[in-house]
């Protein structure tokens, strides 16, 4: 007879006790992931198609992924961090192999669980991959981008077939993204594109994945679409958060930020959100800036945490921000 979880897997978190059981014993597994099943579209030959299947551990022990098995060799998949702590978070990246396939292509990457308990929890990929369409190169990688700054990237999309395929239009979700596109270049059974990527200098701070969608004048499978990632990064810098530990009651801790930027600047405002905290602006300019943080405990007690928001003259108003925690005793 099959041993089924104990109850004590679970569900100090959930505030819900289960009764274990075959009916439940995969799918505690399979909650953790929100996403199961994934369609790459329209692809063309040679681009980078890839989705993260993100799950989550929502239990009090530590999940460990065995690994995965993939029933198509259209598809790849590896776990991207294979032990996952509670209430932490990891990945299946799955990559639909669009140099060695063509046509409709489909695949069932299995997860397998082995700790606490064994479980598997399958994924679905779905996708057509055209072969007369080609993108040089196959991704828009952006790379690393100073934030108010803009980035743009070339891409050649060739078309093999008849001479009077066009696209009539290229779309994307990001408004921070614009495209120019050529007048297209025919030859006797090949069309060819030059497209300009630009990533505008509004950009926000952060990761974004996203992807452009080339609308042609085709009667089945008309769009096509191009993966597109980057990194938009602040040219201003704060070290770390100010971490007090335990602060005796009327007594006065003082701690130092470190703040930087690739160019000299001038710090305009320090606002914190809880009186006890003393930080002064220094008047000169420069490119990195040491600020003395006080913090005044005062006689009341108990846990604080509170935000230093420090406002410069950089082009675009740019500010950092750190956050004071600890606790007056």
């Amino acid at each position: 007879m099959r041993r089924w979880m104990a109850i004590g897997l679970l569900l100090p978190l959930f505030g819900v006790v289960l009764a274990g059981g075959p009916a439940w014993g995969q799918s505690w597994a399979s909650k953790m992931f929100p996403v199961k099943k994934h369609n790459f579209g329209t692809v063309a030959r040679g681009a980078k198609a890839e989705y993260a299947f993100e799950f989550k551990n929502l239990y009090k022990e530590t999940i460990h992924v065995a690994g995965v098995r993939v029933s198509c060799g259209c598809t790849s998949a590896k776990v991207t961090r294979a032990t996952v702590p509670s209430l932490e978070t990891s990945s299946i990246l799955a990559t639909f192999n669009t140099r060695s396939f063509v046509g409709q292509r489909g695949a069932t990457i299995t997860v397998i669980i082995d700790r606490p308990y064994y479980a598997e929890v399958q994924l679905r990929v779905d996708g057509y991959i055209r072969s007369d369409v080609v993108f040089d190169p196959g991704e828009i990688d952006f790379g690393s981008i100073d934030a108010g700054q803009s980035s743009e990237q070339h891409v050649r999309v060739t078309y093999a077939g008849r001479s009077s395929w066009s696209i009539q239009d290229v779309r994307s979700a990001n408004e921070h993204i614009e495209v120019e596109l050529s007048d297209a270049r025919r030859e006797p059974g090949r069309v060819i594109y030059e497209m300009v990527v630009r990533l505008k200098s509004t950009a926000p701070v952060g990761y974004f994945q996203d992807q452009l969608v080339l609308v042609t004048d085709d009667r089945y499978q008309g769009q096509v679409t191009l993966a597109m990632r980057g990194h938009v990064v602040s040219p201003l810098t704060v070290t770390h958060d100010l971490v007090l530990g335990t602060v005796k009651s009327g007594e006065t801790v003082t701690r130092n930020l470190v703040v930087r930027a690739k160019q000299p600047f001038r710090i305009v405002a320090i606002e914190c959100e809880d009186d006890r905290i003393e930080c002064h602006a220094p008047e000169q300019s420069k490119k990195v800036h040491v600020l003395p943080v006080k913090f005044h405990a005062g006689t009341e007690g108990g846990d604080f945490r509170a935000a230093i928001t420090i406002r410069t003259d950089l082009p675009g108003e740019l500010e950092c921000q750190s956050v004071v925690t600890g606790s007056v005793r």
